[in-house]
């Protein structure tokens, strides 16, 4: 079981001499759903694309979201999560985007509650456009509905070819899939295509667009897929 956020199939829980097996997963991702719920309603009814960003720990995700916040049209929110810190915020907010930082101490994920508490707080505009930036794991944020209209996982070519099939329920449920950090390509041993194959044996539907969040190589089509998706 992960300790932090009850993602597991069972628990086992000790009394009276007795040992009871008592399903915690089903109970807590179902209470998660129901929020989720009402989060999707909420933001259909604004017309509000929110988008779930998800990744590794150091995959670029902030650097691109700097960039795509200065290049996009509409009107921008971000919601941050991390462990700790305010670190990549105050980076967010470096931009002029109005951010809210969530800090989840020992938890390993964002959930549809706490995505409702930054909604209330940000009050985003109708029309707007919200990047949630998840906390960095490749498990067990893609095991939480937050309500999202949408998932993105970026992938950086550091991380190796593999990760699709080591972590497939993350890439299993993306809308989109960027493979980042492609001008490491020239000095890093990471086959493209067998990175595609991988991730068309556990999603043939998602789209793989490779970028370069730092030098800006391939945004625009990450731009494009944004505008098609408002």
């Amino acid at each position: 079981m992960c300790a932090t956020c009850g993602c597991s199939d069972n628990a086992v829980v000790h009394g009276h001499g007795h040992t009871h097996t008592v399903d915690l997963e089903q109970k807590v991702l179902a209470r998660n759903d129901e929020l989720a719920e009402r989060n999707r309603k909420w933001l259909a009814e604004r017309e509000i694309l929110a988008l779930n960003l998800m990744s590794s720990p150091g995959s670029g995700k902030t650097t691109l979201l700097e960039r795509t916040i200065r290049a996009v049209d509409p009107p921008v929110v971000v919601v941050e999560g991390d462990q700790e810190t305010m670190v990549d915020a105050d980076r967010i907010r470096a931009t002029g985007c109005p951010v809210v930082q969530i800090n989840t101490g020992a938890g390993c994920h964002l959930d549809a509650s706490m995505l409702a508490r930054a909604l209330d707080t940000l009050d985003p505009d109708r029309g707007s456009v919200v990047f949630i930036e998840n906390v960095g794991n490749l498990v067990c944020p893609a095991l939480f509905d937050l309500g999202e209209t949408a998932r993105v996982v970026i992938m950086s070519v550091p991380e190796g070819a593999d990760k699709p099939l080591k972590y497939p329920h993350m890439f299993a449920t993306a809308d989109l899939i960027l493979l980042n950090k492609i001008d490491l390509l020239p000095y890093l041993d990471f086959p493209v295509g067998e990175f595609t194959r991988n991730v068309r044996q556990v999603n043939p539907a998602a789209e793989i667009l490779p970028v370069s969040a730092t030098l800006g190589t391939g945004t625009q089509e990450w731009y494009r897929w944004l505008r098609s998706t408002v």
